[in-house]
């Protein structure tokens, strides 16, 4: 490995990049002790480990150090003896000897080996990450993480973008997820939020001529975590002014895939466009895994007058399974309940055979029935088709559940497909009070030619949103947003949002459009779930330097915890009895 960084007072080179070039040099290297062998009474052999690899030293007489000991070595760069070189190393060629070592810090045994042999349980590396942090992968897992981050600022600075650093206190948003709120000791009574995006304040800059904005922005949602979910998470944010979908995309797909070729060194095709109805009737989401086929078939016109009960639906869909014609009895039935717990009334399925169709439902079938579910996707001889009878949304989505539990690799595992999905619905149904409930949030533009449908059949109205999906997680969204008065009125009244409750909650957002506000869109791209998948990685934790566990908590810093009688008072706060 070479760095130009290298040198300093206390060393001359990086573990990792003493080699031939440097034979018969006397230099200092400083580091933590990996291994320590020895070798008779009066030899010994030091691993010493840094960021950037392991090179042996052989120290003469005995010295007292251990396993992850800080020392400093100066030696002479030799030529390691025939017959014991080490391929394995970067360094292997050559090795210190005539070393004078200093130790610079001592070092209780730790909880766990550092190597990469050992399998720790992650609540341990979790409460000890400090130490976790030193094995190989979470090195470079976050040297990768840092190169991601690079080379997408830099994209956006090519592309004309300008970095502003948002607030991290701020009001609270028109955003769905739940917010973590600061209270204010200034202000008694009164909160800020942490922000859940940049949203409204990218927005303002638009207003305020910026043209082209980005930052790599953290953001913060309370919400329930899991494997592509933190508290935390950190994203590449754009918004641009004078700007059409399309152009979005060619800025975001230039970044990303700028990354994607310094993270794989492969630079991926052009990055592919599909609505969201094509995905959700071809993959039962809108988050479609393109690594592998397996597409949904729409069976409805051949069960029109059907006298199968099973079938009786509005919506016959069906997945054929290649060569699943080999699943037992046992994992078809829970294939059949976990569709049930998706909301299907249930799952039938058919195996492909010699002898025609093998299902309990296969007798009561007409002859065009039998044809048209022996005919999906082309099956074969020993695939199974599965066949789900119910509204047309539960019918797409179930099947497209089951398809990724059946088919679906790690999420991490090549090939890298990327998708942009577009068409969004506007919004996403009603909630209890009657009111509609928007898919994205309330400033986003809705398609031009569906602008008649917002007061009559509002859930016809398709949105100017889009989504970046890569191997079926969803990397980013953004939307065309509204900066029009009379159609930001409108759709605020199909939410039922007054104009009183309008100024109150966005009046300040409102108030600047009325300054003139250019046409403007932008984007979200998660750093996180990027780096990840570029890591080989299916929980992003492992790319998050300090993570909280699937609970919310830090193992290692013990947060949350409670706060001192006089922050309490500072802050005005009373808490209600626990339940």
């Amino acid at each position: 490995m070479t760095d130009k960084y290298q040198a300093t007072s206390m060393r001359d080179l990086l573990c990792g990049s003493v080699d031939r070039t440097v034979i018969g040099q006397r230099i200092s290297v400083c580091g933590w002790v990996a291994k320590r062998r020895e070798h008779g009474e009066h030899l010994a052999f030091l691993d010493l480990r840094d960021r950037s690899g392991i090179v042996q030293a052989v120290v003469d007489g005995s010295v007292d150090v251990r396993s992850e000991y800080v020392v400093r070595i100066t030696g002479t760069v030799s030529q390691r003896p025939e017959g014991t070189l080490n391929d394995r190393l970067a360094t292997g060629e050559v090795e210190l000897t005539d070393c004078v070592v200093e130790i610079l810090s001592a070092a209780e045994p730790p909880p766990f080996q550092i190597d990469e042999r050992s399998d720790v349980d992650e609540q341990v590396r979790l409460k000890y990450r400090y130490i976790d942090v030193r094995r190989e992968k979470m090195q470079r897992n976050l040297r990768l993480r840092a190169t991601v981050n690079a080379t997408l600022r830099h994209a956006m600075e090519r592309q004309g973008f300008c970095e502003v650093e948002t607030p991290l206190l701020w009001a609270p948003t028109p955003e769905g997820a739940r917010e973590f709120v600061v209270p204010s000791r200034l202000h008694p009574g009164e909160f800020y939020v942490l922000p859940q995006s940049p949203q409204i304040a990218k927005q303002l800059l638009m207003v305020g001529g910026f043209d082209r904005y980005f930052q790599i922005a953290r953001c913060l949602r309370d919400e329930d975590l899991r494997a592509d979910r933190q508290f935390e998470f950190t994203q590449l944010d754009v918004e641009a002014s004078f700007v059409t979908q399309e152009d979005i995309f060619s800025f975001v797909s230039a970044a990303v895939l700028d990354a994607a070729e310094v993270a794989t060194g492969e630079r991926p095709g052009e990055i592919s466009t599909m609505t969201w109805a094509e995905a959700l009737d071809r993959f039962g989401t809108d988050k479609p895994d393109l690594r592998f086929a397996m597409d949904l078939h729409d069976l409805s016109g051949a069960f029109v007058t059907t006298q199968v009960k099973a079938f009786s639906a509005p919506t016959v869909k069906a997945l054929r399974v290649p060569g699943g014609a080999e699943f037992t009895r046992s994992r078809l039935d829970t294939l059949t309940e976990h569709a049930k717990g998706l909301g299907a009334k249930g799952l039938a399925w058919f195996r492909i055979t010699s002898d025609g169709l093998d299902s309990p439902l296969a007798r009561f079938l007409s002859s065009d029935e039998s044809a048209a579910i022996a005919g999906v996707d082309d099956a074969q001889l020993g695939d199974l088709i599965l066949v789900v009878a119910d509204e047309y949304v539960t019918a797409c989505k179930v099947l497209g559940a089951l398809r990724l539990v059946i088919g679906a690799p790690p999420v991490s595992q090549g090939p890298h497909h990327y998708v942009w999905i577009t068409e969004f619905p506007l919004f996403e149904g009603v909630d209890e009070d009657g009111h509609l409930v928007s898919a994205h949030h309330p400033f986003t533009m809705p398609h031009l030619d569906d602008l008649e449908w917002i007061e009559s059949d509002p859930l016809k109205v398709r949105s100017q949103s889009y989504d970046l999906v890569l191997n079926g997680w969803e990397l980013g969204s953004g939307s065309v947003r509204i900066h029009r008065a009379d159609i930001q009125s409108r759709i605020f009244s199909a939410l039922g949002i007054s104009d009183e409750e309008a100024q109150n909650r966005f009046g300040f957002l409102l108030g600047a459009f009325k300054y003139g506000a250019p046409p403007h869109a932008g984007f979200a791209v998660g750093i996180d779930r990027l780096v990840a998948i570029f890591a080989g990685e299916d929980n992003i934790r492992e790319v998050i330097a300090f993570p909280k566990t699937q609970s919310g908590t830090d193992l290692m810093s013990g947060a949350p915890k409670n706060i001192t009688e006089r922050q309490i008072r500072d802050l005005r706060l009373k808490f209600a009895p626990k339940v």
